[in-house]
Parts: C-alpha cells; structure tokens; sequence
C-alpha cells in the first residue's frame, strides 16, 4: 500500500471545536516555549506560576495587567476589523505610533485649552492622523491591488523613526536629561485615572469600540457588507456592493483606532512622547484578534490575558530569564494558532492504493 495523506477542506466545523481549538493551540504553544526555558536550566512550570503571579497575585499587578491591556484591545479591535474584510493589517503599531504624534502635537502646542476641550481634540486627531496612515497602504491595495501585508508592516518603521526623529530631534525636552522625550503634557492633556492606579479611562473607550464595532459588524448593513467583502469580492460586487469604498472605509477605521490605543498610551501612560513608547502592542494585537476569532467581546478577554503576559514577563527576569522570553511564549503560540486553523478549517485524510507488484 502506498499511503497518501491531504487536507480535505470541511464542510463546517462544530462549535466546541471552534472553541477548544484556540486553548489547545495555547497550550502547546507554551508547552513548546517550556522546552527552551528547559534548556536554559530553569523549571518551565516554575517560571509560568512566577509569571501568573506578578500578573494577577496582587492588586499592583492586576491593575498593571489592565493598563498593559487597554492598548492590546484597541489595536486588537483595529486589526480584526480589517482581517473580517480579508484585509491584512499588520501595521497597527505604526498606526499607533502615528496616533500618539497627533495627540502630542494637540498637548504640546494648545496646553493651556481645558481638559474638556483638549481631550476630545487629542482622540479625534489621535484617530484621524491613526486612520491617515492606514488609508496610505488602502489606496494602492484598492486601486493597483498592491499587497497591503507589505506596505502595512514597512510603513511601520517609517512611523517609528519619524516619531524618534521628534523626540530626539526639534521636540526634545531641553529640561529632559538629554533623554529622548518631549516636554510633559499639562493637567488638560491627561486621562483621568481610577484612584492610586494607573488604570486610565482609555479602558473605557476601549470598551466601548469593542462594543459599537460587535453592533457595527452583527447588525447593521456595513457590516453585512464587510462580512461579504471578506468572503469574495465577486459577490459583493455583483451584489452592488462599492468594495474600493469598503476597502478605504474600513483600513482608515482600522488605522484610527490603532490611533486611539497611542492617544491613550501618550496621555493616560507617559504624559510625554518619547522613544518606545510600545513594547509591540500592534504585533501582539495579530495574535489576539486570530486566537479570539475576530470576535470583539473576546477580544477583551484575550487581551487581558496577554496584558498579563506582558507584565508576568517582568516578573521573570528576577529568575534570570530576560523579559524577551515574552516575546518568544507569543511567537510559539501565534505559530500553533495559525496551524491549529489549518486543522479547524480541513480534516487529514489518509488514504492508500495498493500498489503494482
């Protein structure tokens, strides 16, 4: 017998394995991960409990989670809008970083507005300058059918350096120990905050597009039209559908609310520009939005848990591991993500013919 093996495309998947398949994937992503802890000497159950820990086993560290996930969301939500469309974003942290340059601007020319006036300013120009730069790659990506997966993920540098370009150039602060950051932001241009933390009240915007985008997507006609664009855009053609106005609609909406996740990082987090400002909130924001399906209220969840992550990955370094190893847990578990859909979406089949002797 001569064995042959292929992927037969299913016909639909069960529910439970739709929802078990993401965990599963989790799961041996981190298993996987713990081999190269392992290698290292360290003890890789050890290293996960000391993580969870520093993420949820106190209040400092539950509330630090929150902060690290309020960005996860948005750009999550940005990047899972334009994925519902076939659309691959892979620029939210440009998007981002160009969100927070806008608000900046806003802070640092008109400090003396009221914060009721200079708030809502610095979110719409945060959304607008976010939205700008992801309409850049839309424009050849609808009209010329250029790959937006490259042209999203270059113009992420170009965002990065411009704003370095700013903080270590014509906006550094002359009173900033030559360190690369801009002048503080003035009482109007921060976020309010819950209490002594520093959960800011860009968790509740982020909420709140969580909650107009699962409206917008289940129940409104655009998103019919964007569930149908995503499928073919044949069909949405001939159903007269405008798929190049979708196209440019939904990259600028993607864009502007990685903008947002940058007005409430540079206002809500830092109160100034400066260099790094994200430790990569728009990579992660990939993983999130395929292990939460590109469901919105999941995507909250799953952003918690990567808020997590990223903060148990400070605490491990007390352990001699460096807090890259973060970096290492999600590219495993983007990796058995991406193959466990192959298995959601196709069953192996095996199957043989004897062969002439």
């Amino acid at each position: 017998m001569i064995a042959r093996i292929q992927f037969e495309k299913r016909s639909g998947a069960a529910r439970s394995v739709l929802f078990f398949a993401p965990l599963l994937s989790v799961v041996v992503g981190l298993c996987f991960a713990g081999i190269f802890i392992g290698v290292t000497g360290k003890n890789p159950l050890a290293i996960y409990i000391l993580m969870f820990e520093g993420a949820f086993g106190s209040a400092y560290g539950l509330s630090e989670t929150v902060v690290k996930a309020i960005p996860l969301m948005l750009t999550s939500l940005a990047v899972s809008l334009a994925f519902r469309m076939q659309l691959w974003n892979i620029g939210a942290e440009g998007q981002l970083y160009m969100g927070a340059f806008g608000a900046t601007w806003l802070a640092l020319n008109f400090p003396d507005w009221p914060n009721y006036v200079l708030l809502p300013a610095m979110l719409a120009l945060g959304f607008i300058m976010g939205g700008l730069w992801g309409l850049l790659p839309a424009i050849p990506r609808a009209y010329f059918k250029v790959n937006e997966t490259i042209t999203t993920l270059l113009l992420n540098y170009v965002a990065i350096l411009w704003v370095d370009y700013l903080v270590y150039g014509p906006w550094k602060d002359p009173n900033g120990f030559n360190f690369p950051i801009t002048a503080p932001f003035s009482d109007s241009a921060v976020l309010p905050s819950l209490g002594p933390t520093r959960i800011h009240a860009g968790l509740f915007l982020a909420i709140l597009a969580a909650g107009v985008l699962y409206v917008v997507l289940k129940h409104t006609k655009w998103g019919f039209e964007i569930r149908v664009s995503g499928e073919s855009a044949v069909a949405a053609n001939y159903a007269g559908m405008n798929y190049i106005k979708n196209i440019l609609l939904v990259m600028f909406i993607s864009g502007g609310l990685a903008g947002i996740a940058g007005m409430t990082e540079v206002s809500g987090i830092t109160q100034r520009l400066q260099h790094g400002i994200s430790p990569g909130y728009g990579y992660s924001a990939i993983i999130i939005a395929w292990l939460a399906r590109l469901n919105p209220w999941a995507i909250v969840i799953v952003s918690f848990v990567f808020g997590g992550l990223l903060v148990g990955g400070y605490s491990i370094q007390t352990s001699g591991l460096p807090a890259a190893t973060v970096a290492m847990l999600q590219g495993a578990i983007l990796f058995f993500v991406v193959g466990g859909e192959i298995f959601v979406e196709h069953r192996l089949k095996i199957s043989g013919k004897r062969g002439n002797k």
